[in-house]
């Protein structure tokens, strides 16, 4: 069945966009939509990891996260929301030089939180297909939600622009992609301060980088 949900997308903005009745066909899952996006737009170095925790925020795990501004079934009152709307200033999260969240990422904390923000994990049963691999549909999704939040927007870090092909077939072509997330030695271990990478996700970047990375 298919469940529509009432969201306004920006709701402390003097005149609120919004989009009325979205159709969401899976739900929103915690493990896979919502706490990537914390761990690659608001962990890097000197922000909200483990180690730096930044104004004493530690935006590693769910535990952690719930903890700082999440009002469950009340996405307006939480805090963490209300930076993310910001148009900007010292308060707007994720600060410069990174990039805003998506609006499709804005959309998806939103919702989780007014579904009572759970630590939900996800049942995906779907067989990981790798036998018709693209960059732009199945590369880089994967490194839009785990690694753009460092290696994207005007001030891409470490040297490593994932910005576009070209940036990423550098990586691929040397080696580094697939060390980095696969987590072998002698590679910084990627994305930082998150999980690996699904075995699935693995498994499709490693597909088209042996495929000799086109750019299809």
């Amino acid at each position: 069945m298919k469940i529509k949900r009432l969201w306004w997308l920006l709701p402390l903005l003097p005149i609120a966009c919004t989009r009325e009745y979205v159709e969401d066909l899976r739900g929103v899952c915690f493990e896979r939509d919502v706490l990537p996006v914390f761990q690659s737009n608001c962990t890097q170095s000197g922000c909200h990891n483990s180690q730096d925790r930044e104004a004493g925020y530690d935006l590693t795990s769910y535990d952690n996260i719930v903890s700082h501004g999440i009002v469950p079934g009340d996405y307006k009152a939480s805090k963490i929301y209300k930076v993310l709307v910001l148009p900007g200033g010292d308060e707007a999260m994720p600060q410069s030089p990174y990039s805003r969240l998506s609006d499709e990422q804005i959309t998806n904390i939103a919702l989780w939180i007014d579904e009572g923000a759970p630590n939900s994990t996800c049942n995906d049963n779907t067989v990981c297909d790798t036998t018709d691999v693209s960059f732009s549909q199945s590369v880089m999704p994967i490194l839009q939600t785990y690694c753009n939040g460092c290696h994207g927007g005007s001030s891409p870090q470490g040297g490593v622009n994932y910005n576009n092909y070209n940036g990423v077939k550098t990586t691929a072509t040397s080696g580094k992609l697939l060390g980095s997330v696969q987590h072998l030695s002698g590679y910084s271990p990627m994305p930082q301060n998150a999980n690996k990478l699904s075995a699935c996700n693995i498994a499709i970047i490693k597909a088209w980088v042996d495929a000799g990375a086109p750019n299809n």
